[in-house]
């Protein structure tokens, strides 16, 4: 399990612009399509990685809640599935299924998505405003697999807090801390 912290995303920056595979419903989908009427919540994970199994109920969880409040969530997995076939669509479509995602699990199949957000970790937050300009890019929480603390979504609750209160972004923005993406 290698620790691997996100890098630095600019507050203000506009979100990438992306058409990609959804293992869910099986079709093409781009940002503008997917994206929240008051934010848009960018998660990259995948199947595999101790960190994303051990936020996934959270994850869920915090979607759940969120989505009704107009902040979309969106998760890409960017991982290599040649090396790693447990990443591949039809493993994440499953997995989205088992776990009752309700939200699009996309697929970069040619990384350019993840480097275009400079993602470097699963799982790696993004949180966007309404016109799509970043305010957060940070961590879940503390918790991590193995160390006790449980897990709150604190530090993501806040930044999705802010963006519907129309308050300034997070002063203090963890990174995210996983496994590296696997790339090609």
């Amino acid at each position: 399990m290698a620790l691997t912290p996100s890098n630095p995303f600019p507050l203000g920056k506009t979100a990438p612009e992306f058409s990609l595979y959804d293992t869910v419903t099986s079709k093409t989908l781009n940002l503008h399509q997917i994206k929240g009427d008051k934010g848009t919540v960018i998660v990259f994970i995948c199947n595999h990685c101790p960190f994303v199994i051990h936020i996934n109920p959270e994850l869920v969880k915090l979607a759940n809640q969120y989505q009704k409040k107009g902040i979309a969530f969106i998760a890409i997995s960017s991982n290599d599935v040649d090396n790693y076939p447990q990443d591949a669509p039809d493993k994440m479509a499953q997995v989205a299924k088992d776990l009752l995602y309700p939200f699009p699990y996309l697929y970069d199949e040619t990384q350019e998505v993840a480097k275009a957000y400079d993602a470097a970790c699963t799982p790696d937050f993004y949180v966007f405003d309404a016109d799509l300009k970043s305010t957060y890019h940070g961590q879940l929480d503390n918790s991590r697999p193995g160390n006790n603390i449980p897990i709150t979504g604190e530090d993501l609750i806040k930044a999705m807090d802010a963006v519907l209160n129309n308050q300034q972004p997070l002063a203090i923005q963890k990174p995210s801390i996983g496994c590296n993406i696997k790339w090609k």
